[in-house]
């Protein structure tokens, strides 16, 4: 593995869509977009990661 990708994971999933996400990761469920960005903003700015939208109604939180 290249050095420095170790650390890149997802942390959490924020998303609208609950049929369309499972996994390891915290998931988050949405009510609106903007919710989904509210939270996913507040997610990433406390654990210090990145917000990557997916556009399908869907945010991963990533620490690079």
């Amino acid at each position: 593995m290249p050095a420095g990708k170790e650390n890149k994971r997802i942390l959490a999933v924020v998303t609208l869509n609950m049929d369309q996400v499972a996994g390891g990761a915290p998931i988050f469920f949405a009510r609106s977009e903007e919710e989904r960005e509210r939270i996913a903003m507040y997610i990433a700015k406390t654990l210090d990661a990145m917000v990557h939208d997916l556009e399908n109604g869907t945010c991963i939180i990533v620490r690079h």
